[in-house]
């Protein structure tokens, strides 16, 4: 039988020496397996193309472990390891992987670096990058967004979390922690109107789109948006497309933080709302 078409991995203690794996979903042990058996297995995910991740992190068990969690989705592969940001950014640009998967302390100059490096690289458009941190400082999170991080996850996630935040930013969403997004909210409520910018690019949005942006950045999925403006999905989708645009930002995440600094949005008290604490995803 012939060989799937291997995908390539690092090895985790010399990133020089790379070795093919098998794709996500296809069985680890197709030597064992009846030909016709394993003919029908890839036929059945050949109609669809897995996300592309590369994990970077500079602990070896820390990589396995987050590589297991993301091997075990069918529509997702790890097609290598980094242990640096070195190594993260030489990959990305080798591989051009759908998602970097990168811990915020990576060697030698941590994850902030790394990322701005690659949304700096016009080849790299394609990758995009998911955070894992041990904070939610200020500092950290607004650096991260600032370096055009699209997903930002602390440590204390559910594991679910991990595979969501990959698909959402795969597919050119932004996706942040609850208590992240709690952050970012609670960081520009806490200006003064009078020093919140209004960027002249608000004025190109029609009203509706004025509208959308403010239910964006409430929490909504464009199903929910188009439910709430009686309008089809497909319509809030071009709504939030045309606003992206218009206000050069990069993706949702970028979208919710330009609502609260411009005073569109106005965060309810701590529990009686849960839209400010929701991941913030396309649905």
């Amino acid at each position: 039988m012939p060989n799937p078409s291997p995908h390539i991995r690092t090895d985790p203690i010399d990133s020089t020496v790379l070795t093919p794996v098998a794709p996500a979903g296809a069985d680890r042990r197709l030597v064992a397996v009846p030909p016709l058996t394993a003919s029908l297995h890839q036929a059945a995910h050949a109609d669809r193309e897995p996300i592309e991740v590369i994990i970077a992190d500079g602990h070896a068990l820390v990589r396995a472990g987050l590589c297991a969690l993301l091997d075990a989705e069918d529509d997702i592969t790890v097609i290598a390891h980094a242990g640096d940001a070195e190594q993260a950014v030489t990959l990305s640009r080798r591989l051009r992987p759908d998602v970097l998967l990168v811990d915020t302390a990576l060697p030698p100059n941590g994850a902030v670096e790394a990322s701005q490096r690659i949304a700096q690289d016009p080849n790299l458009a394609r990758v995009n990058v998911v955070m894992v941190t041990a904070s939610d400082s200020d500092d950290t999170v607004f650096g991260a967004l600032r370096a055009g991080v699209r997903g930002f996850l602390v440590r204390d996630s559910e594991a679910v979390d991990l595979s969501v935040a990959v698909r959402a930013v795969a597919r050119g969403d932004g996706m942040l922690s609850p208590c992240v997004a709690r952050r970012l909210i609670d960081e520009f409520a806490s200006l003064p109107d009078a020093n919140r910018p209004r960027p002249e690019q608000l004025d190109e949005l029609t009203p509706r789109e004025v509208e959308v942006v403010a239910l964006v950045a409430a929490g909504l999925s464009n199903r929910e948006i188009a439910e709430r403006l009686v309008v089809t999905p497909a319509t809030a989708k071009t709504h939030v497309s045309r606003a992206l645009r218009k206000l050069d930002a990069r993706d949702r995440a970028q979208l919710v933080g330009l609502a609260y600094e411009c005073g569109l949005v106005v965060p309810r008290p701590a529990g009686t709302s849960a839209d400010g604490a929701r991941l913030l995803a396309a649905a």
